[in-house]
């Protein structure tokens, strides 16, 4: 599977999902390998895809308890713009809430 994968995603195909997919493959190694590896504690799983200064700073004031209006006035960016980042955090760190973002940002240690 991981063999099949990895060829999706030299071609391109669904790049985001695959790369998901080949990091979770990561997050379990020692499966299928020769010799069985000694458990260690498992890190916490870092993104698939980093978030940007500009994202951090976003998240940053996320987690201060700015409103997006608040954000937008603090960072001179029109509403649409800090909704877009924000749309982007999200992504990034697979949550769906504020509060999931702060918490899962927290986790990976970025805040």
């Amino acid at each position: 599977m991981k063999e099949l994968l990895s060829e999706l995603a030299k071609k391109s195909v669904t790049p985001i999902y695959t790369s998901r997919l080949l990091a979770a493959f990561e997050a379990e190694a020692g499966i299928g390998a020769a010799e069985p590896r000694a458990r260690k504690p498992r890190p916490v799983r870092s993104l698939i895809e980093p978030l940007s200064e500009r994202e951090l700073l976003i998240l940053r004031l996320i987690a201060d308890g700015l409103s997006n209006q608040e954000i937008g006035s603090r960072l001179y960016l029109a509403l649409s713009t800090v909704k877009g980042y924000i749309r982007n955090v999200f992504d990034k760190l697979q949550v769906k809430r504020r509060t999931e973002a702060v918490a899962r940002a927290r986790e990976l240690g970025l805040l």
